[in-house]
């Protein structure tokens, strides 16, 4: 079991980790990849990455806190749900709704997870590192098809 500072140290450990991994990717054009994460130019959408005891997820979070425009958003995205899963050969998982457990947001979340893996094991970190890349990138390049229509239908109404 880790204390507090023990934990945050594995954290800080990973990230750094993860950001030399992404630097010194065998395709160039990942080495410097800065990921979208809040800067979508969608309020109230992000990507995260996530990574605990269970599994590793890549995901876009819907965190408006108008919840009506948060579903809205959701709709919206569920409509271009094609364009949205294309290359992930199981789909995505369409949460309608979470709820945060690191602040209690509700929020609603298309993500895609890697099972069987734990944070607290560094030798799990080579292959969530190669999943969170993989995935974001293929996850980033399908919301980029969809994000102007996305904006357009959300100024609608």
């Amino acid at each position: 079991m880790y204390t507090k500072e023990e934990l945050k140290e594995l954290q800080l450990k990973f990230w750094a980790d993860f950001r030399e991994f992404s630097q010194n990717h065998p395709d160039p054009a990942l080495r410097r990849k800065r990921w979208l994460l809040n800067n979508t130019g969608v309020n109230g959408l992000a990507f995260r990455f996530e990574f605990d005891r269970n599994c590793a997820m890549v995901m876009i979070e819907l965190q408006h806190k108008n919840e009506a425009r948060r579903l809205k958003t959701f709709e919206i995205l569920e409509r271009y749900k094609v364009v949205l899963e294309e290359g992930f050969e199981n789909g995505l998982h369409w949460e309608f709704y979470h709820q945060r457990d690191d602040n209690r947001q509700e929020v609603c979340r298309i993500f895609t997870r890697l099972d069987g893996v734990d944070f607290h094991r560094q030798n799990h970190w080579p292959a969530v590192f190669a999943f969170f890349t993989e995935n974001m990138i293929r996850l980033e390049e399908n919301f980029l098809m969809l994000r102007e229509v996305l904006k357009e239908k959300l100024k609608e109404d």
